[in-house]
Order: structure tokens, then sequence, then C-alpha cells
């Protein structure tokens, strides 16, 4: 049966006998029936009924939440000080490629909620379905790695805050350990109900968009400036520090583990797929959504790239010490006393907006710092839990897998924080963000490959254009970050050539994964029906489970619950 896989797939429509998903996906991680079921089964949010056929307020609201969690994975402290680097290097020139970045996220976006709504099953679900055992666990190992990266700088930002907040009374090392303790909070709020953890993150957003908001009224940047920035795509005068910003941008913005957990959050609302006309509400509420969400984590963004733009670009170490000298500023020291421009980071922003425009900016800077890195602490706890849970095919207590991702993550930031200086802690974000980017092609082309198939979206699969859009762009992407990780390891390790070594055999063993997932990809969606037919393809590139999984699909909406168990034993 799995040498015409491509057949199915390219050729067949839910009226022709293969069903997509959403006819009768129920949400069991495990393919058998006694499986348990995931996390969002017995806590879905019910959706109100409309007497009118268009637009409902009332019914949006039901549908706001999934959307603004996955956009805190955009204010997260590796972007925030990704903003603060734009600014201070290049001005207002590189906001126009924070907009892309973000329209380029809202699309990826988009499709994998799309996935979760329309199949019941979150992308890392649909991974274990569809790719064989090896390649789908060397997968699961680079989105931990992603999420684990994600949870390190979440992890620095708080500590950096809550020492600032202190006066350096609490050290970086205490910062992280208080870090790894109020995790756990988030464990405590999970069991008082979604919609009130969802409030929890809506305060947050609100007390970053305050903070930030704050900042850009005094510090009073150019308004006409940064419009030009924002809308003009160039560059002008620019050099390769700001080139290498461009691409750190994007790096920071669109993270792969953020398509993981958006597919999965989605699955918290009471969608009726049995019925199409409810999947396709779902589809447009859920982008709604996500569209305002986005739009305020864009604004948020723009006010950090502006406070920095009008207040650190072009300016030396020497001018800023003096700024803070003047101003009775104790932590002047922080800018040593050359003519370098300012290598800004999250600590020296803060105590840069001390010294310039008063105590109170800089405290209102850690707290928007201290809630992005809470805020974004909590959604990797989620992400790491719907990694584990459908990679693996695991049921873990949500505890144990929150403890063993904070502590993969926590440890070697807390030895770095013990031993290293501020500057050591700040540098590890640039690091961070590199490593994240690789991990990219292990989130964009699933999330393509399965929304773009007929056999697992039906009638709701990407179109032509969405398709061709969608791999032009995840090429770019693909492309800009690694030529990031390539030139951060020539300037840092051009002479090392063990560590040169080492990344050429990492390279080998990461482009053959990519070389799989994209054979997948190919013999998933029947572009070439002699390759998606051959022994080759049935033996080394589809799974079992992905048969099995499309075979027991073969169905029509009136098929019962009793009849959709028996089809799956």
């Amino acid at each position: 049966m799995a040498s015409h896989q491509g057949d199915r797939y390219a050729d067949k429509t839910p009226q022709e006998g293969v069903v997509n998903a959403a006819m009768f996906a129920d949400e069991n991680t495990n393919l058998s029936p006694s499986a348990k079921q995931t996390y969002f089964k017995d806590h879905q949010i019910l959706i109100p009924d409309s007497e009118t056929k268009g637009f409902s307020f009332r019914k949006l609201w039901a549908f706001t939440g999934p959307g603004f969690l996955m956009s805190i994975a955009y204010l997260d402290p590796g972007n925030i000080q990704s903003d603060l680097k734009s600014g201070s290097t290049a001005m207002y020139k590189l906001l126009w490629v924070l907009l892309s970045a973000t329209l380029l996220g809202l699309l990826m976006q988009r499709l994998s909620a799309r996935l979760g709504v329309v199949t019941g099953l979150h992308l890392a679900e649909m991974c274990f379905r569809q790719y064989r055992k090896l390649p789908r666990l060397l997968v699961w190992i680079m989105i931990e790695v992603a999420i684990i990266g994600s949870d390190m700088q979440e992890v620095i930002g708080t500590a950096i805050a809550l020492n600032l907040l202190s006066n350096s009374l609490i050290p970086l090392w205490a910062g992280v350990l208080i870090t790894a303790v109020d995790t756990f909070t988030f464990l405590l709020l999970d069991r008082y109900g979604l919609r009130k953890l969802e409030l929890l993150f809506g305060i947050l957003i609100s007390v970053m968009a305050i903070a930030f908001g704050y900042e850009y009224v005094v510090v009073a940047p150019n308004q006409i400036e940064v419009l030009k920035g924002m809308f003009i795509p160039w560059c002008e005068n620019c050099d390769s520090r700001a080139l290498l910003q461009a691409v750190g941008i994007i790096g920071a913005v669109i993270m792969p583990h953020n398509m993981y957990l958006h597919s999965a959050l989605v699955k918290s609302r009471d969608v009726d797929r049995k019925k199409p006309e409810k999947v396709k509400e779902a589809n447009r509420y859920f982008f709604i959504e996500a569209c305002i969400a986005l739009f305020v984590s864009f604004i948020i963004n723009v006010f950090v790239v502006s406070v920095f733009a009008h207040g650190l670009y072009d300016k030396t170490n020497y001018q800023v010490h003096n700024v803070c000298v003047a101003s009775g500023n104790d932590m002047a020291d922080i800018f040593p006393k050359d003519n370098e421009y300012v290598d800004a980071d999250l600590y020296k922003g803060g105590v840069f907006l001390g010294c310039q425009f008063g105590i109170a900016a800089m405290y209102i800077w850690t707290i928007g710092i201290l809630a992005a890195g809470q805020s974004s602490t909590m959604t990797g706890c989620y992400s790491g839990q719907f990694a584990m849970e459908g990679f693996l095919n695991l049921q873990w207590a949500r505890w144990k897998r929150v403890l063993l991702t904070r502590t993969v993550a926590i440890v070697p930031t807390f030895f770095v924080a013990f031993y290293s200086q501020i500057n050591d802690m700040n540098d590890m974000n640039d690091y961070l963000n590199s490593i994240m980017s690789l991990q990219l092609p292990f989130a964009l082309i699933p999330t393509i490959a399965f929304t773009s198939s007929k056999a697992i979206m039906g009638d709701f699969a990407n179109g032509t254009l969405t398709i061709i859009a969608s791999f032009l762009l995840a090429a770019v992407v693909i492309g800009i970050n690694t030529y990031y990780v390539v030139q951060l390891v020539i300037d840092q390790f051009s002479t090392n050539y063990a560590v040169i070594a080492g990344v050429l055999i990492f390279g080998v063993f990461y482009l053959l994964l990519c070389l799989y997932l994209f054979l997948h990809m190919m013999a998933t969606l029947g572009f070439c029906k002699s390759f998606s037919n051959s022994s080759f393809v049935e033996k080394y590139i589809c799974s079992s489970a992905t048969s099995n999984f499309i075979l027991s699909n073969q169905s029509n909406y009136s098929r019962s619950d009793e009849e959709l168990s028996v089809a799956k034993e």
C-alpha cells in the first residue's frame, strides 16, 4: 500500500475516498484507541453559536488566546536585545526588515494553526505519524535544542532584569536560580484554567507595551524617520555590522518551536471538525487573532528599536560614560573610556536609559524585560511539553517535562552566570540566536509539507500560490540564517581548526537530515509520481505509520466513533 502513497497524496480528495483528518480526528497522541488523551482534550473552550452569519466579536473573543501566547515568542528577551542592537547599529534603517520578518512569521503561523485546526493534531504529533523513527528522533532533538536555546535567553533576560531592579544586590547566578524556581508557578496557575492563564499572558504583554511605550514617549524619536525606516526597503551607507544585524533580526523573530506551539494551542478550542464550515470559521478567526497579536508585538518591537536608534546610534562608550558620570549614576564603568561604538545589550541599554533619561526610565525598562522573560518562560514550558508529547508519543506529567527542559537550560546558564561577567551573559544571546536559526528547516519544511498535502488537509490544503510563496520564503529564510551562522563561526573561530572541523562534520549530518525532510515532502506532495511510488521511498523515506494513518482515514462524515476505533484497530 505504501508504494502507492504518492498517488493517493497527489490525486485523491475527500470526495474520492481519502479524507482529511478533520473528518474524524480525535485528540489522541497515539495511533491506538487506548492512548491517553493530550492536554487540551479536557480543557477545551466552547465556541458560542451565533445567529448571524457574518463576523462576530463574541466568537473572536472565544478564539482569542492562542495567537497572543504565540506572539510572546516575538517579544522574548532575545528579540528585545536584537531590537536594541538593530537601533544602535543602523538607526531606523532596518525597521523594514523587522516588518518583513513579522509578515513572514504570520504566514508560517497561519499554516501551523491551520494544521492543528483541520487535523486535530499538532505539528509534533503529525511528525510522529509521518517520519521514520531515526529522522523523527533527530528532528525532535533539533527542536528541543531550539526550545532550550530560547529558554536560556529567557533565563538570561530575567536574571539581568532582577540584577538591575535590585541595584546589583541580586547577582546574576541568583537571578538564574530564582527564574528556575518561579517557572513552577506556571504549573500552579495552570491548575486554575486555561482562560486565567491566557489572561495572565495578556497582562504581561500589556506591561511590556506600557513599559516600552513609556520609553518611546520619553525618548521621542523622529516619527518621520521611523516611518521611512519601516516602509522604505533600503539601508543606505550600512556596513557589515548592519547586514549581520539584519540577518539576526530574521533569526530572532522566526523561531522554529513557535510553529509547534501554535499548532497545539489552537486545539484548546472546541471545534467540530466533522463540519467543514466550522473548520473554515475557526481558521478565519484564528488568523484574525494572529494578525492582531503580531501587530501588537510588532509595535512593541518598533518602540525598542526606535528608542535606541535615537539614543545610542553612533555613540561611543566614552560619550555614554560621561553622560552617566554627569548624572551621578554609579554604573558608569560598564561603559569603558574608549572611542569604540557602544555594543548595546539588555544591561547596557537599561543603564544608558537611566543615565540619559532618569532612573525611572531604567526601572521601567527593567520591568518590561522582566515581563518579557517571565511570559516567554511559560510559553517555553508549553513548547517543551508539546514537543516531547508529540515526537516521542510520551505521556509524562507536566512537572516532569518542565523539570527536564528547565534543568537542561538552566545548568549551563548558571555556570556562565557564576563564573563570568555580565558581558558574557549578553554575548550568549548572539550564539543562541544562531543556534535557533539552524533549526528553522525542521519546522518550516514539515509545516509546508503537511499543510500542502490533500491526504492530510483535504479541501483545506494549501493552494498553488501559497505553496510557491511558502517554498520561496522558506528558502530565503533558511539561506539567510545559514549565512548568519557561517559568518558568526568565521568571525569567532576562524583560527580554531578543531571547531571548524566539528562544524563541518555537523554540517554534513545537518544537510542529510534536511535532505530527508525534502525528499519526504516531495513524496508526500506527489510532485513526481515515479519517485513517490518507488521502492526507495517506500523503504527509506515514508513511515509505515503514514500509510496506516491515511488508510484509517478512508471514511466520510457519517462514520461513528465506534467504527473509527475499529478501523484504527
